[in-house]
């Protein structure tokens, strides 16, 4: 079942699109904090974003560009400003399309199906994963925090999506290194060390520092 994020101030259109949406099998979401919409959308990590330009607080543009940071979830807008000046500057902010309200909702669902199936007939879904404001996309190893943004590595990448999946819990040195042996070399305590202590130079350049708890004799833990 897909999941969609409807960002619209409207709680009309809100509704009605969310029960046309329920009846194609989609689940549908309504944004309750519009000065968290980033927040609300990591917590569904949604498969694709419905997004007004007029909203309380920031507009569509703003958290378009937010959600691009973090997620490659394709953004349809539907607005009633459809100018070409309006729409550019949603493709602009990384929208993939836009609707011109009023809209036929058969029309607004062939456009959502089509974006669906160009973003993951061929691919898998994105693995959004937080942590307060941590967030880490497990698909392309990018992790991002109150607007700063790094690169992992593979192993990286690996290493803090295990710890963030089993958050609350001590993961040992040897479960790790199990996870690092799926790619295609053998990971001994020394390079499992290595990765460790990158990975936490790389948090704390983001603000997330003192992230990953070490657990002396048993491993290491996200709280």
């Amino acid at each position: 079942m897909y999941r969609i994020l409807i960002v619209e101030d409207d709680p009309v259109i809100t509704e009605t699109l969310c029960a046309y949406m329920g009846r194609w099998g989609m689940e549908a979401r309504g944004i309750e904090d519009f000065q968290n919409v980033l927040r609300e959308f990591a917590a569904l990590d949604p498969q694709l974003v419905l997004m007004d330009i007029a909203l309380p607080f920031f507009d569509g543009y703003h958290w378009c560009a937010e959600i691009r940071k973090i997620s490659t979830a394709p953004i349809l807008f539907i607005s009633s400003a459809g100018d070409n000046l309006n729409i550019l500057r949603a493709l602009d902010a990384g929208a993939d399309d836009f609707v011109s309200k009023p809209f036929d909702l058969s029309v607004l669902l062939a456009k959502v199906q089509a974006l669906l199936r160009r973003a993951y007939a061929f691919a898998g879904q994105s693995a959004l994963l937080t942590c307060g404001d941590l967030m880490l996309n497990a698909s392309d190893g990018a992790v991002t925090c109150r607007g700063q943004r790094a690169e992992l590595t593979r192993n990286e990448n690996r290493i803090l999506t295990v710890l963030m999946e089993n958050k609350g819990k001590i993961v040992s040195r040897d479960a790790l290194m199990a996870r690092l042996w799926e790619t295609d070399a053998f990971v001994d305590e020394n390079t499992l060390s290595v990765n460790i202590t990158r990975l936490r130079r790389k948090l704390a350049a983001v603000g997330a520092e003192d992230l990953i708890k070490t657990r002396k004799g048993m491993g290491y833990l996200i709280e």
